[in-house]
């Protein structure tokens, strides 16, 4: 009998439905006629989960006896004896009983699977024993059952069994995972939004990463070697021609297969001259990459192939798209062109993508580049001529006399082709060697290398300074050439660049990137200092390892300014390279510059909000501040006055109406200078450990009796907090959630410990706020809903979300399970790590 198939429901957190999907699994079969009988499924008290039990056999359970308490579990021998073709056991990561057969419930599922029993099982994501650490820092909870990673990983079928952290939170509102009594505390600890995303991030990344080797399986086993869909980076080169569009539209495609696809437009500028790009056409593209999500990058190189290949590597490319070769057929004499020279020095890890377009073989308007200036193939074809075109014109010669004259001019013709082709050097090739064969075999006297008329050895000379002349102007001509194409990609690089800059488009850090990917350099840094002699700092930096102590410790360093200068390491640039690396170095001070002109610009935004608040702030109160003042002055005028005799209840109410004017007074004079300081920066925290048992009651001073639970356990951590911040932000709070808390249902303050934080939670029953108005209380003068105007200014959480931010904390709201807000206040614990804690209805032990 083989081994029995194990099929495992994997979940992120309990509640989220994997016994319910095991359990219809199990009907589903059985309605097949698969013998499936439940080997071990906890249903927990849930009434649909005890439904799916119906219908179902199930192995009686094994009692056992530990510390004087009965419990049940799996009994292995019974289902063995029974030999189903199916056992359902559920969670498989729980430890059982000791005097168990096996310490572990896996254990006893591997038993099965041995007998040839096919298990179905269920597991959460934090039971895993290698997320323990990870499950621990999020939730800190420390998962004390866990499985091996090995036993999952060997099931024959994992299914992901996923429920958003909103749906499953109002699953446990509604009581179909806990009993009621637990579930304020679950929503408030483990079943926290955030705990339950982390969760649910790993559940489905672990189960990512095993669809992914069963994928590598599955083609190795079946020998597949086409790439499938995976994340790219693709890199596409452009010549400035307008097969460019369709190249980029191909390589967003090749993109959108995959997930996370990028796509990165180089256009390789050679500083050989014989380039001819239009920037109308480049800037049509560059717009269009972007478009689709892309990015353009403009790269001078000699080398068009080395420069890309290079530019791929440094970007960490997967692909590279390029367009079929515009060269006609026989122009693919002169070199295989930089599609298969690329192709060719890729590697194994680039592919590389030629695409075909119209513009194929259609003739070349862009020619590769070539290390000199009249390029090599037209140097090769000068040599040619210059070397092997004399002799061949002295054997033709040899056959039909045409004098002398006829003769050197013939020679001249092949000396002005050799010039025109090659430039001076085969020109003077051919010049000597043209003059010897002249003087051997056509200037008396004959086949000897002596002239007997001095008028030959003129016209000789005149033929050798011709051909030279011919060759220094063909030279001239191309160095000119060569110049005005450089300049002319310098403009457009320095155009671009001032663009972007002028645009905004670019900030330091980008700008140095781009100087690095311009000129090829591994790292790139502006450094700065205050003085001639003080020392050097580093204002931005590109790349790896630059040069951040002095400029000299670089390969090239440019001035950018009185006391800033551009550095980059990599390899020494030629000194025509740096009048373009100066304007780089120019723009990056620009750029600095700018970038903190926006800085002082941001501050002096910071205070004219500040002053612009204090205005509000005046025109907001003027009746707040006036109602308690006018009461207070009427009943003191009323007790002064000799016109009337007062009842000592009646002047009791008196004094009580100024004593509670006089407290209401306070609280928003307070919250007005609060608010001040915050507006203005000059809230300053004294952080120390303090215990919440000690501060939280202190807040709660000055509200009503009966209107608030407190449940502040005194194990909790210490916390690094101001006092006097964290009772008036707690104040604050409370006063607010009594304000809208309804008559009889008191607001609850609990804290509890997670991870390294400690949350105080304040709750109320009230009508709660909309989810697109929990952001908008937290502001200045803000009153929610219909509030009247004695109700406040509405600075209360404004205050208490800024104390607590001042603190290192934070302040959120959230929904109050069943009706109602309830404000967090998140606050570090002291030290780097809270103790541990348990679940109150431990996970470990929950149905799922």
């Amino acid at each position: 009998m083989g081994r029995g198939k194990l099929r495992i429901y994997l979940g992120a957190a309990p509640g989220v439905g994997k016994t319910y999907a095991m359990l219809s699994e199990a009907h589903r079969r059985v309605e097949r006629g698969t013998d499936c009988v439940v080997a071990f499924v906890e249903h927990h008290g849930r009434p649909r989960t005890e439904v799916m039990l119906h219908g179902l056999e199930q192995v009686a359970r094994k009692e056992l006896a530990y510390r004087d308490t009965a419990f049940t579990e799996m009994d292995v021998d019974a289902v063995l004896a029974r030999s189903p073709q199916v056992a359902l056991v559920d969670e498989l990561a729980h430890t059982n009983v000791p005097g168990s057969r096996n310490a572990k419930r896996w254990q006893d599922v591997e038993e099965l699977l041995a007998a040839g029993i096919d298990v179905v099982s269920t597991v959460n994501i934090q039971h895993l024993e290698s997320l323990g650490d990870v499950v621990e820092s999020i939730t800190g909870v420390r998962q004390r059952e866990t499985v091996p990673d090995e036993v999952v990983r060997r099931a024959d079928q994992i299914e992901l069994v996923d429920m958003s952290p909103q749906a499953l939170r109002r699953r446990m509102a509604h009581g179909n995972i806990y009993q009621p009594d637990k579930v304020d505390a679950a929503l408030s600890n483990y079943f926290r939004p955030g705990n339950l995303t982390a969760l649910r991030e790993l559940a489905l990344l672990w189960v990512a990463d095993r669809v992914d080797e069963y994928l590598k399986q599955y083609r190795s086993d079946h020998r597949v070697s086409k790439i499938w869909g995976s994340r790219e980076r693709i890199v596409v080169g452009l010549t400035g021609g307008p097969e460019g569009r369709t190249l980029i539209r191909r390589a967003a495609r090749l993109a959108e297969k995959g997930a996370g696809g990028e796509v990165l437009a180089v256009y390789i500028a050679s500083s050989d001259g014989l380039t001819a790009a239009s920037p109308k056409e480049l800037a049509v593209q560059r717009t269009l990459v972007e478009d689709l999500g892309g990015t353009f990058h403009h790269v001078v190189g000699d080398d068009v192939p080395a420069a890309l290949l290079a530019f791929a590597r440094g970007v960490n490319a997967t692909q590279i798209v390029l367009g079929v070769s515009r060269r006609k057929s026989w122009q693919y004499v002169f070199g295989p062109g930089v599609g298969a020279t690329v192709a060719r020095d890729s590697g194994p890890d680039l592919d590389v993508h030629l695409i075909t377009h119209d513009e194929a073989g259609k003739g070349r308007g862009l020619p590769v580049a070539r290390g000199a200036r009249l390029g090599r193939s037209r140097i090769i074809a000068g040599w040619l001529v210059g070397a092997f075109g004399p002799a061949l014109l002295a054997v033709l010669l040899n056959t039909v006399q045409l004098g002398l004259a006829n003769d050197m001019l013939l020679f001249l013709a092949v000396t002005v082709a050799a010039a025109l082709l090659g430039g001076l050097l085969p020109a003077l090739a051919s010049a000597a060697l043209g003059s010897l064969l002249l003087n051997y075999f056509y200037t008396p006297p004959l086949h000897r290398w002596t002239i007997a008329d001095p008028k030959n050895i003129v016209a000789i000379v005149i033929f050798v300074g011709v051909g030279v002349s011919v060759a220094s102007v063909v030279d001239l001509a191309a160095r000119r050439t060569h110049q005005a194409a450089r300049l002319r990609a310098e403009s457009e690089i320095l155009s671009f660049l001032a663009g972007n800059v002028l645009r905004g488009e670019t900030g330091l850090e980008e700008l140095l990137e781009r100087v690095r990917e311009t000129f090829g350099m591994e790292s790139a840094a502006l450094l700065e200092r205050a003085g001639d002699h003080d020392p050097w700092t580093c204002a931005g930096r590109a790349g790896l390892g630059p040069a951040v102590q002095r400029p000299e410790e670089a390969d090239v360093d440019v001035p950018a300014g009185d006391h800033m200068a551009l550095a980059l390491t990599g390899r020494v640039l030629p000194a025509e390279d740096r009048r373009v690396l100066a304007a780089f170095a120019a723009q990056a001070a620009v750029v600095l510059d700018r970038r903190r002109l926006q800085e002082e610009a941001e501050q002096a935004r910071t205070l004219a909000e500040g002053n612009r608040i204090r205005t509000a702030l005046l025109a907001a109160v003027s009746h707040d501040l006036r109602t308690p003042l006018a009461g207070i002055k009427a009943a003191v005028s009323s007790l002064r006055s000799d016109d009337v005799a007062w009842s000592e209840e009646d002047e009791a109410e008196l004094l009580e109406g100024i004593e509670e004017g006089a407290d209401r007074l306070d609280h928003l004079v307070g919250n007005l200078l609060d608010m001040s300081r915050l507006q203005t920066g000059t809230v300053t925290p004294l952080i120390r450990e303090v215990d919440l048992d000690e501060v939280v009651p202190m807040a709660l001073v000055g509200v009503p009796e009966d209107s608030v639970e407190l449940d502040v356990p005194e194990t909790l951590p210490m916390v690094d907090v101001d006092p006097g911040l964290l009772e008036r932000s707690v104040a604050n709070l409370v006063e607010n959630a009594v304000k809208y808390s309804p008559p009889g249902r008191p607001v609850l303050v609990a804290a509890s410990a997670i991870a390294d934080r400690v949350e105080v939670r304040v709750v109320d029953r009230g009508p709660g706020v909309p989810d697109d108005a929990k952001e908008r209380i937290f502001e200045p003068f803000q009153r929610h809903g219909d509030a009247p105007r004695g109700a406040g200014v509405g600075l209360g959480l404004a205050v208490a979300r800024g104390f607590a931010e001042a603190m290192g904390g934070t302040l959120n709201a959230e929904d109050t399970p069943g009706g109602g807000l309830s404000m967090v206040l998140t606050l570090r614990a002291a030290g780097s790590r809270a103790p541990e804690l348990v679940h109150p209805a431990e996970p470990e032990r929950q149905a799922t």
